[in-house]
C-alpha cells in the first residue's frame, strides 16, 4: 500500500496521463488495438458536436448487456490492458472529432449510415491526390443512356475515377431539412485496391462528392484506406456493407457512433480443386483484364468482416476482433459452405442483445454462393449459424446462388432482403425475399428478378447490376428506393436507383427524374 501511494511513482503517472493526453488532442491519428475484441474508448481530437438528425423509421434506443466491455474504465485504469498505437502525428490532420466508445451503446436504428475516416493516414496518398469538392455527381457520357443513373464515375485523376460500387445508403431527417449519405467503394486509374469513401446529399439524387481524401468533419471525398500492418486483413482492398448507429446514455458529449462494418481482402489466393462452373470472383471486378483476369481464372482473393467506428462517419477507428488478423471473425473449415471467404456483411438490430449480421460466400460443396447468419449481442462477439438461403430453382434468375444481400426490418414488421442473383450463364440480376423472423424463413419473391440489367444496347446498367441498398421512405404507401451498381459498356460502372411500383414490393423502375 505505501509503495502505491509513493510521490515519485504517483508523478510519473501524472506525466504519463498528461502526455497521453496531449498528444491524442493534437489529432493524432490511432488505431484501436484490442486482442480481446472489446471496444476501447478512445480519442483524436476536439469533440465534435452532437448530431441532431435522426433515421426514419428508427428503433426505439435501448441498452444491450455488454459484459464483454463494462469493465473498461479511464485510462489511468486501463494501461495495463490494452494499448494504443499512435500513429503519424500531423498537424494537418488536427481534425475537430473524437472517436469515442462508450460501455454500453444504445442502438438507435437498425441500420445507420457510416461517415468513413482516414483512421490510419496515408502520406503517400495524401500528397498524391488534391482535395476538391464537387457539387453534383460528374456529367454522364453522351455515348450511353443514362436511364436510372444517379452517381457516375469521379473526375479524372480523383480516388473514384476507374470503378464505383458497394452502395451503403442511408436517410436522416431534422426538423429543418433531409440529409443523405452515400458510402461506397471506388478505386483510381491504374489502381488495384478499392478504398472507401463518402458522399452526400439532400434528395438522394444529386450528390456532392470529393476527389481526394476528406479533411475535415464537414468534407466529402475518401475516407478509409487499406490497412498498412502486413498482418491485417485488409491490406488490398476495403469494402463498405454497412452502417449502424448506436449511442450511449453514459456519454454526455455525445449520443451517436457510426459503426461500420466492412469486407477487407489480402492478398492469398484461393485455388479452386474443381473448376466452379460459373465465374467467381472476390473481389468482383468490372473490368476483365490483367490482373483481375488471372484472379478470376485462378481464383479468388480470402476476404473477412471488419469493424471501424467513427464519431462524425468520416475518420475512422479499426477496431480488431477475436482474429488474429483483426477480422471480426474466420471463415469455415473444411468442407463447410463459408470455408473459402465471407464477404458482405450486413448488420440488422433485431431486440436488446440480439445483433445480425448477413453474408456470404462460395459454397464450393455445391458450386454456388449462397448467404448465412450470425449474432451477436454486442456487435462485436460473433457466432455463425449457418447458410440461410442458396442458389435457386433450375432456369431462375438465382439458379447459381446469392450474394451481397441488404437486409432491412420493415416498419409493418418483418425483414426485407434485396440480394443479387446469379443466373446459369452468369448474368447478375436483383432479387428480393421476405422472412417474419428475420432468420431461416426465408421466401423468395414469387416474381423472380425485381430489377434487371438494362435491354438497351446504349444502357449505362446493360451488363449486369448488384450490390442492392434499400431505403424505405416516409409516407401512407409503402415505397422503398433501391439503390445499385450497374456496369455497361467495357466495363463502367456506376450507381443507379430504382423506385417501386405501387403498394406491393415485386418490381422496381428505373429512376427517370422528379414528377410533378
Amino acid at each position: 500500500m505505501a509503495a502505491a501511494l509513493n510521490p515519485t511513482r504517483l508523478a510519473l503517472l501524472f506525466f504519463l496521463l498528461i502526455t497521453t493526453h496531449f498528444a491524442l488532442h493534437q489529432g493524432s491519428s490511432f488505431k484501436l488495438s484490442n486482442k480481446s475484441g472489446k471496444i476501447v474508448e478512445a480519442s483524436t481530437g476536439h469533440q465534435a458536436k452532437q448530431s441532431m438528425f435522426r433515421q426514419p423509421g428508427c428503433l426505439p434506443s435501448y441498452v444491450p448487456p455488454m459484459a464483454s466491455i463494462s469493465s473498461l474504465k479511464l485510462l489511468s485504469a486501463s494501461i495495463s490492458h490494452h494499448y494504443y498505437q499512435i500513429q503519424n502525428p500531423n498537424p494537418r490532420n488536427n481534425f475537430p472529432f473524437h472517436t469515442r466508445c462508450s460501455t454500453k451503446p444504445d442502438i438507435d436504428s437498425d441500420n445507420a449510415t457510416d461517415k468513413n475516416s482516414v483512421v490510419e493516414n496515408d502520406s503517400n496518398s495524401n500528397t498524391q491526390q488534391q482535395f476538391s469538392t464537387s457539387p453534383l455527381n460528374q456529367t454522364p457520357s453522351s455515348s450511353f443512356s443514362s436511364r436510372g443513373l444517379v452517381f457516375d464515375l469521379g473526375p479524372e485523376n480523383s480516388w473514384d475515377s476507374q470503378e464505383i460500387g458497394s452502395p451503403v445508403v442511408k436517410r436522416y431527417l431534422s426538423d429543418e431539412e433531409e440529409r443523405w449519405h452515400m458510402w461506397y467503394h471506388g478505386s483510381s486509374n491504374g489502381m488495384t485496391q478499392d478504398s472507401t469513401g463518402l458522399a452526400v446529399s439532400s434528395n438522394g439524387i444529386h450528390w456532392e462528392r470529393g476527389s481526394g481524401p476528406v479533411r475535415s468533419s464537414t468534407d466529402v471525398g475518401l475516407v478509409m484506406n487499406c490497412s498498412k500492418d502486413w498482418w491485417a486483413f485488409d491490406t488490398e482492398s476495403i469494402r463498405p456493407s454497412e452502417v449502424v448507429i448506436m449511442s450511449s446514455t453514459k456519454v454526455r458529449a455525445s449520443s451517436a457512433v457510426y459503426w461500420l462494418y466492412y469486407t477487407g481482402f489480402n492478398s492469398e489466393i484461393i485455388e479452386f480443386s474443381v473448376s466452379p462452373k460459373i465465374l467467381v470472383e472476390n473481389p468482383d471486378r468490372a473490368e476483365k483484364n490483367g490482373e483481375a483476369n488471372r484472379v478470376a481464372i485462378n481464383g479468388v482473393f480470402r476476404s473477412l468482416p471488419g469493424l471501424a467506428i467513427s464519431q462524425d462517419g468520416r475518420h475512422w477507428a479499426r477496431i480488431e476482433g477475436e482474429h488474429h488478423s483483426g477480422a471480426l471473425f474466420d471463415f469455415g473449415t473444411g468442407k463447410e459452405w463459408d470455408s473459402l471467404f465471407v464477404a458482405g456483411p450486413k448488420v440488422v438490430f433485431h431486440k436488446s442483445g440480439d445483433l445480425r449480421m448477413y453474408y456470404h460466400s462460395f459454397d464450393a460443396e455445391c458450386g454456388k454462393f449462397a448467404v448465412g447468419i450470425a449474432r451477436s449481442r454486442d456487435g462485436i462477439k460473433w457466432v455463425k449459424l449457418g447458410k440461410i438461403i442458396g442458389g435457386g430453382t433450375e432456369g431462375s434468375f438465382d439458379e447459381f446462388g446469392v450474394k451481397n444481400a441488404n437486409v432491412v426490418r420493415k416498419r409493418n414488421g418483418g425483414y426485407l432482403m434485396a440480394y443479387e442473383g446469379i443466373s446459369a450463364d452468369g448474368q447478375k440480376s436483383i432479387g428480393l425475399a421476405e422472412s417474419s423472423d428475420g432468420l431461416k424463413d426465408w421466401r423468395r419473391c414469387e416474381n423472380g428478378a425485381v430489377l434487371k440489367p438494362s435491354v438497351e444496347e446504349d444502357g449505362w446498367d446493360n451488363k449486369e447490376v448488384g450490390y442492392p441498398c434499400l431505403v424505405q421512405m416516409d409516407g401512407d404507401a409503402d415505397e422503398w428506393r433501391l439503390y445499385y451498381r450497374g456496369v455497361g459498356k467495357g466495363g463502367r460502372t456506376g450507381i443507379g436507383m430504382a423506385v417501386s411500383q405501387g403498394s406491393v414490393i415485386s418490381s422496381f423502375r428505373r429512376w427517370t427524374g422528379f414528377h410533378v
